[in-house]
């Protein structure tokens, strides 16, 4: 008999390897993330909204994990995008607020794009083999000059903005009423056309974010909350109507991976940028009744309202469903690494992360954070005096603490027991004051240098017989010519 030669059999070994390997990456979950833009923890049924009906919203977080204490890296939409898709505390990368005209960013002192090549979870996702798209809302430097989306590490890129940006277009008044539906069709479309790859998808929505402009037949559902002697809707029939096609074209994106067969392994994370816009801002002034619950602040604000938002996560069979989580505490920041260790994916040792792997805690686990989180806010805040925090905020365990640079407004909440954030207890807390201050105040330190609004941090108010507050109000400079709306 001839000897078997060792060279087949090391070949067919290592063939067979590869091909082991090729079952298990074929086998990874999909990851699929739907971002809502300028919603408000409150808004969906789901997180105790008794006026809005969010039935398909409902589902995903009955069938898996929702959490109560989840909160953006940021109060509007530029910085909290970073700090999901890079893993880090937006200002270290000078993108302080929302991107708009090359001219007032530098004037804000910020750049004018999200650098291609800080890390980021698409481009690590697709060198570990996943296909990537991102369909919708960008806001991370391309309208000023940035490279195209596609740079960042996507192979496929869908709608976005659209010719009017923000605002109603003339063309066609009901593009962002319809831009759901439409990045649904072009999401599914590119979920059956990618082959055997799994796939990393963002779709980021452009709804509710104003300008709101929902067609006759989305609106008429909430007529009731209209009165009928008058010729315009209210603005909660605009935004229920908005929020509730957001809801149904949801539905209608994970009824459709059901029927694919995808569902099961398919990781499935809907959140939400910042907290609900202010009807002081012009452009929605007809519809800025988005609902913070039953939080203090809104967008822009360092309270809760303005950066405590929806979070569930839905993966069958692996994360428990039904399941509320009062007890985590879990930061956009945490997106990155956090997705790298479900699909299996070394997350990159170049990686400055602010965030740490969350992945045990959607799995059912029970901790505490190894590290606060921290916010800042350089500019002037909209609306009521009530919601103008200070420009510095960390949260640590069950505690708040909200602080100027220059040290003045220090407020320390205890959140469980004062979600609302009225009883401000520095007081009697001086040691944790002095601990939490010491920490968010060396981190702002460490940030890049720039301007700040002269209202940035006050919440003065101009009393009977008093001289006028130093902050002017946050949607005058929205006039100034050049502006882009956030």
């Amino acid at each position: 008999m001839r000897p078997i030669s060792r060279i087949p059999l090391i070949t067919l070994a290592l063939a067979l390897a590869f091909a082991a390997g090729l079952l298990a990456a074929d086998s990874r979950p999909n990851l699929l993330f739907i971002l809502a833009d300028d919603l408000g923890w409150g808004d969906l049924s789901c997180y105790g909204n008794t006026f809005l009906k969010t039935p398909n919203l409902d589902r995903l977080a009955q069938q898996g994990k929702l959490f109560t204490n989840f909160y953006t890296a940021g109060s509007v939409c530029s910085p909290s995008r970073c700090g999901f898709f890079t893993s880090q505390y937006p200002a270290r990368l000078r993108i302080h607020g929302h991107y708009a005209t090359p001219e007032l960013n530098t004037a804000r002192g910020m750049s004018q794009f999200l650098d291609p090549r800080v890390p980021n979870v698409a481009a690590t996702l697709r060198g570990a083999g996943y296909t990537t798209a991102h369909i919708g809302k960008w806001h991370l430097g391309n309208g000023s000059g940035g490279p195209p989306i596609a740079d960042y590490g996507f192979d496929f890129v869908g709608s976005g903005e659209g010719p009017a940006g923000a605002n109603v277009g003339k063309a066609d008044p009901y593009y962002r009423a319809k831009s759901t539906a439409l990045f649904v069709d072009e999401a599914l479309r590119f979920i059956k056309g990618r082959g055997e790859k799994p796939f990393y998808l963002q779709l980021w929505t452009l709804v509710p974010h104003a300008t709101l402009n929902p067609t006759p037949e989305q609106m008429a559902p909430f007529d009731r909350f209209s009165n009928p002697g008058i010729p315009h809707k209210s603005a909660r029939t605009i935004f229920y109507a908005s929020v509730s096609d957001l809801d149904t074209q949801i539905g209608r994106l994970l009824d459709e991976l059901g029927k694919l067969g995808l569902a099961e392994n398919t990781v499935v994370f809907f959140s939400s940028d910042n907290g609900p816009e202010e009807i002081f801002i012009a452009n929605a002034g007809h519809s800025g009744v988005g609902s913070p619950g039953p939080f203090r602040g809104r967008k822009r604000s360092l309270y809760e309202g303005g950066v405590r938002l929806p979070f569930i996560v839905r993966w069958p069979g692996r994360i428990p469903a039904g399941q509320i989580d009062n007890a985590s505490v879990v930061g956009g920041v945490d997106f990155f690494p956090t997705v790298c260790h479900l699909a299996g994916v070394p997350f990159p040792a170049d990686v400055r992360s602010d965030g740490e792997d969350a992945s045990d805690l959607l799995l059912g686990a029970s901790r505490p954070r190894a590290n606060p989180l921290m916010w800042e806010w350089r500019f002037n805040i909209a609306g009521s005096v009530l919601n103008r925090s200070p420009q510095l905020a960390i949260r640590d365990g069950d505690w708040k603490l909200l602080i100027n640079p220059d040290r003045t407004r220090a407020e320390l909440y205890d959140l469980p027991r004062d979600p609302m954030q009225v009883d401000n207890v520095a007081g009697q807390h001086p040691e944790i004051v002095s601990r939490l201050s010491e920490r968010v105040l060396a981190w702002a330190a460490e940030l890049p240098p720039g301007p700040r609004d002269p209202g940035a941090g006050l919440n003065d108010y101009p009393w009977p017989g008093t001289a006028a507050p130093k902050a002017a109000p946050a949607d005058s400079s929205a006039k100034k010519k050049g502006k882009k709306k956030s």
